[in-house]
């Protein structure tokens, strides 16, 4: 079972989607303009996201955009263009799969469970807790000793990926890969990150609590010792 974000604005559309990929065993919540799609996403953008191109809003293209500034969920474009070219520039936008309407719920159900095997989604990741740090990536928030920390989208894409690594050293290579989705880069964008995450957990460089810089190699998040 996934977590399906269905963003349509037609709600005779939607609703027939909802209750076909309701009858496959998904759990489905639906927005009808890319103002509250996004609104949605940023709160929880589920496991998979199928966006509908012809929003009354904004245009299903820029509503893309968006949705990727703010999440890496897979998102399936439902479109009535069959446009060679549009599809292909929409999967160059950052799209994972499209298809063209009309269709079947069996084939868009077929369609999200073949690219939540090909991305290793579909289970909501467990929030993470590391001494006095807790992070949910499903919740896109994080606490430290109770209190709710005010991280940037990348901040908490850096802390979440190292805290699901306790103890293991990550490469700078690794987090460029990973975490900024670059396959080569300065180095000096994973310092900045790395300073302003460290400033928001209380610590410095020189006396680190939770984020260990290993030099030459990487950095390491570790449950700091009891006080």
């Amino acid at each position: 079972m996934a977590n399906v974000l269905l963003v349509e604005d037609d709600p005779d559309v939607r609703s027939a989607v909802i209750h076909q990929l309701t009858a496959f065993g998904h759990a489905v919540r639906s927005a009808g303009t890319a103002l509250a799609a996004l609104r949605e996403a940023s709160r929880d953008p589920g496991d998979i996201i199928v966006l509908d191109l012809g929003l009354p809003d904004l245009d299903g293209s820029e509503t893309l955009k968006m949705l990727r500034a703010i999440t890496r969920v897979p998102v399936i474009i439902a479109t009535a263009r069959d446009d060679e070219a549009e599809i292909i520039r929409l999967l160059n936008a950052g799209a994972d799969d499209y298809l063209v309407k009309p269709f079947s719920g069996g084939h868009l159900a077929a369609r999200i469970a073949a690219l939540l095997r090909r991305t290793g989604s579909g289970q909501a990741p467990a929030a993470l807790r590391i001494g006095g740090l807790e992070v949910d990536p499903r919740r896109r928030e994080a606490r430290l000793d109770g209190r709710p920390l005010d991280l940037s989208r990348r901040e908490f894409d850096l802390l979440a990926y190292l805290a699901a690594r306790p103890g293991e050293v990550v490469t700078r290579r690794e987090l460029l890969t990973e975490v900024w989705q670059l396959p080569y880069g300065d180095d000096q964008t994973i310092d900045v990150h790395l300073s302003w995450l460290r400033r928001k957990l209380g610590e410095r460089a020189s006396a680190p609590r939770y984020l260990h810089t290993v030099r030459g190699v990487g950095v390491r998040l570790t449950e700091p010792p009891a006080r």
